[in-house]
């Protein structure tokens, strides 16, 4: 994200607490720092990502010889750190000199602490102001009509874009940053994401009202994003959220179509956040795309990712990079019935399709293709014949049903017909 540099650091009030004096790198104080942390041990290198400034109170340089403190310095330069301050005048009264000259051959800024100040006061306010600084750049970037008015706007544009985007980010970070922006979920409490495209900002703040939950929503250009906190005490998240969006304002609207991500724990790590969005987002790309597998219904299209597992996983990576792949499997496993479909009006993949989805009901399913039982025995009895095989037999389970998947998402694309025979 956007960030303040060293120096800017440097001169915040609470910094300034500390008495800062720079012992050596001072051309480099313009960089930007990313994050402030705090470590007293050499392992924390390997936990750096670069780009941030390491508080110490150099208990880990005491005791150790001089070659050991210059190695430490060169760790922490090649992982790219901002800078490194260095309480001194308590576990370590003063700067070793290798250090310093190792700090300043690497061009790395090392700063001397020379006042104690709790630590955790520093990188809060260090944290809080680099947080700010960056959110006015990426409202800028992501700005929107709808998505403008009001610093806790911006805030919530930002956050949910890095989190869609899965852009590196690190746990403190995103919980200073969602404090920000008012979202501050509790213990027990599971995070959903939801993408839609549409009339969407009524109809998830009323599923937000209506399920007692608090929710970050956002208007990017083609769709909307939101971030459900719900109780700990709603049983299936994800089906009551999609009952919610349909149930509110938007139930007799036909254009929104919206895709419901998993439900992660609510302390889980950032990483969570941004998978049940990023789950959501692909989803919904899924159903603007892919025709779905059942007769629409008047109303909104309320769908998750979970409906569409099968489809997310067939295309992992794109529908491009798998279009071979899926041709191939769809001739393999489906090639009489297709055959068929090119000489006769018919319908049997997707009759196929919805009948393994539905557990081989003929009752759920003549009710979903809107047929009559007489009708779908013909067509099933027509599949077995051209198959050779009873569609009831669980070992056919999964190929039949990933095929006939595959087939559809292809027919989305326009690449259905040029499937052939392998």
């Amino acid at each position: 994200m956007p960030a303040l540099t060293l120096r800017e650091i440097l001169a915040l009030d609470t910094v300034a607490e500390a008495a800062p004096h720079v012992l050596a790198g001072e051309r480099a104080l313009d960089r930007p720092v990313r994050w402030v942390h705090s470590s007293e041990v050499y392992e924390a290198v390997s936990f750096l990502d670069g780009g941030e400034l390491l508080l110490t109170n150099g208990f880990g340089l005491v005791g150790a010889d001089a070659e050991t403190r210059r190695r430490y310095v060169r760790e922490l330069a090649a992982r790219g750190v901002a800078g490194v301050a260095v309480e001194v005048g308590r576990s370590l009264p003063d700067m070793p000199p290798e250090v310093v000259e190792e700090s300043e051959r690497c061009g790395l800024p090392l700063v001397a602490l020379r006042r104690m100040v709790p630590f955790v006061r520093i990188t809060e306010a260090a944290n809080t102001a680099i947080v700010t600084e960056g959110i006015a750049a990426r409202a800028t970037r992501h700005r929107t009509p709808s998505a403008v008015p009001g610093d806790r706007a911006a805030h919530v544009v930002a956050l949910l874009a890095d989190l869609a985007e899965g852009r590196a980010l690190n746990q403190p970070e995103v919980s200073a940053r969602s404090a920000l922006a008012g979202f501050r979920p509790g213990r027990g409490q599971r995070l959903v994401g939801v993408s839609a495209h549409g009339p969407a900002s009524g109809a998830v703040d009323a599923a937000a009202r209506a399920l007692g939950a608090c929710v970050l929503r956002a208007a990017f250009p083609g769709d909307t994003l939101a971030l459900y906190a719900l109780p700990g005490t709603v049983r299936d998240p994800v089906r009551a959220l999609q009952d919610a969006l349909r149930a509110g304002p938007a139930a007799a609207s036909d254009g929104l179509i919206a895709a419901v991500g998993h439900a992660v724990p609510a302390d889980a790590a950032w990483m969570g956040w941004s998978e049940t969005l990023r789950a959501a987002r692909t989803a919904l790309e899924l159903a603007l795309t892919v025709p779905a597998a059942e007769p629409s219904r008047p109303g909104p299209v309320i769908t998750s990712s979970r409906a569409l597992a099968l489809e997310r996983e067939l295309t992992r990576g794109g529908i491009e990079p798998n279009r071979d792949r899926l041709a191939r499997l769809v001739a393999h496993t489906l090639s009489p019935l297709l055959e068929w479909e090119s000489a006769h009006a018919s319908d049997l993949v997707r009759t196929l399709e919805v009948h393994l989805r539905h557990g081989c009901s003929p009752t759920r399913t003549a009710a979903l293709l809107h047929v009559g039982r007489q009708s779908l025995y013909q067509r099933l009895e027509r599949i077995e014949l051209l198959l050779g095989v009873p569609v009831t037999d669980p070992e056919l389970h999964s190929e039949l049903l990933v095929a006939a998947c595959a087939h559809r998402i292809l027919r989305g694309t326009g690449a259905a017909s040029r499937v052939v025979a392998a």
